[in-house]
């Protein structure tokens, strides 16, 4: 058979329509969408017959069949539909991973979520006054008691409460940095951009490692309008280096009638030392020693949904509340009923280690962790052809957050021997729940730490049916 023959063996667009296989992908994703995903495979397939290394006697005429091919196409209209947002199991190890959604919702959170989006809520409705009220009167609240801020207000990200800030205090006018607090962070994002967008004139001081009260002193002029302290939570600079503390800052500004500004990144409210990890200064300890505007993440080490939290002085606050570019960062009725929920819980923090699964993921304990390993071990269906064992593994925080710290973790490695590791992940993403899983040393690793107890069978029964198809 010639190539002119195989081409014309290729059925017509009607020979498809007419088949009864197709009638029901019509019926679940749409002709419009069948016919284009089927145009698609068919300048694929005359493509690849008419390509200069394309060999007739290899090809197999069978993949030319109506019913074959229309078996392709359903299968791409799945994938093609299930693509967006979907869950999935993190055996990444990595707890507060920003490709996979950073932190997880308290149940707590969950149900407020599901309970204003499905009905009308006080959003923006004072109940005692019976007329419109003002949509971040609540969290307001919490956050002035649970920081000890005068004030508090919330946009979508960190990031927008860097830019309304200085957009609100300092645009126009310079903004003292120290050199080293230029950081970048994922996704070749910088903080300095950020700053510059927003109209302000950034002014560094000091060195990379090393920076002094006097480097900010000598750089105020009378066209300074604040300066700023970024924590370098994503990266740590060691050894012969000097910074300058908060209070010691605030004290500098304040004496030259100028606000300090601190981006607190991640942002914490009380001190995990206790559970191991080394002291951050948490968000009230900032506010104490003198800062006038602090902002953080909603989504990382706080443990709720994606917002930017900023707290302060009032005489800041209002300035940055009454910008015009509020209303266009502000957040929704969601976001304020998960970040509502997940601050009430932290005026018991006990509880809040239990309840918030990303605290209570950095504070449990290894050998917690080691029994979720073992149980997915021994539930993996071994054979001879691999090799399948309980390793101790370095789980990280991520986010940004404690960069230099891991936790001891457990988890399963996988040696395929002669097999493809990647394509052994590969395939677990395929999955209607993906499995994100990690390679190291050319060995498959499923890190338990961010594996969820009721999440094991359904991760096994995937690896599963992987190794067997593999093997």
């Amino acid at each position: 058979m010639q190539k002119k023959e195989l081409l014309k063996s290729i059925p017509a667009v009607n020979d498809f329509l007419a088949a009864p296989e197709a009638a029901e992908l019509i019926d679940e994703y749409s002709r419009d969408k069948f016919l284009k995903v089927l145009r698609k495979e068919l300048d694929k397939i005359r493509s690849e017959i008419l390509s200069s290394d394309f060999e007739v006697d290899n090809f197999n005429i069978n993949h030319l069949n109506v019913k074959y091919i229309i078996n392709k196409i359903g299968k791409k209209l799945k994938i093609k539909s299930e693509a967006g947002l979907k869950k999935i199991i993190n055996a990444s190890g990595v707890i507060v991973h920003t490709n996979l959604g950073r932190s997880n919702l308290a149940a707590e959170a969950l149900k407020k979520v599901l309970e204003v989006a499905e009905n009308y809520s006080t959003l923006e409705f004072d109940l005692e006054k019976g007329e419109r009220g003002y949509r971040y009167n609540k969290v307001k609240e919490l956050l002035k008691d649970l920081t000890g801020a005068e004030s508090a207000v919330v946009v979508n990200n960190n990031a927008a409460a860097v830019m309304l800030v200085l957009t609100a205090l300092v645009q126009k006018k310079e903004l003292i940095i120290a050199r080293g607090e230029m950081v970048e962070i994922g996704g070749s994002f910088r903080i300095p951009e950020v700053m510059e967008n927003s109209g302000a004139l950034l002014q560094e001081v000091g060195s990379t490692n090393r920076v002094y009260s006097a480097d900010y002193v000598n750089a105020i002029t009378e066209n300074t309008g604040a300066l700023i302290k970024v924590h370098t939570s994503n990266y740590r600079v060691q050894g012969f280096t000097h910074t300058v503390s908060s209070k010691e800052l605030a004290e500098t500004a304040h004496s030259h009638q100028l606000p300090l500004i601190e981006d607190l990144g991640s942002g914490i409210l009380f001190d995990l030392s206790d559970y191991g990890l080394p002291y951050e200064p948490t968000v009230k300890e900032e506010i104490e020693a003198g800062i006038d505007v602090l902002t953080f993440s909603g989504d990382k080490l706080l443990g709720g949904p994606q917002a930017g939290i900023i707290a302060g002085k009032e005489q800041y606050i209002s300035q940055i509340e009454n910008h015009p570019l509020m209303r266009a960062l502000r957040v929704d009725k969601m976001t304020l009923a998960a970040l509502e929920e997940t601050l009430k819980l932290y005026y018991d923090f006990e509880k809040a280690v239990k309840r918030i699964p990303t605290l209570n993921l950095i504070t449990e304990s290894s050998e917690v962790v080691k029994k979720r390993a073992l149980k997915l071990e021994s539930k993996i269906n071994k054979k001879d052809t691999f090799k399948v064992e309980l390793i101790k593994t370095a789980a990280k925080i991520g986010g940004g957050a404690y960069p230099l710290n891991k936790f001891d973790s457990y988890g399963l490695k996988f040696s395929l021997e002669q097999k493809s590791t990647e394509a052994f992940i590969s395939e677990l993403r395929k999955f209607e729940t993906p499995v994100i899983a990690r390679i190291q040393a050319d060995k498959a690793i499923f890190d338990l730490k961010t594996v969820k107890a009721e999440e094991i069978e359904l991760l096994a029964d995937s690896i599963n049916q992987v190794l067997a198809e593999v093997f």
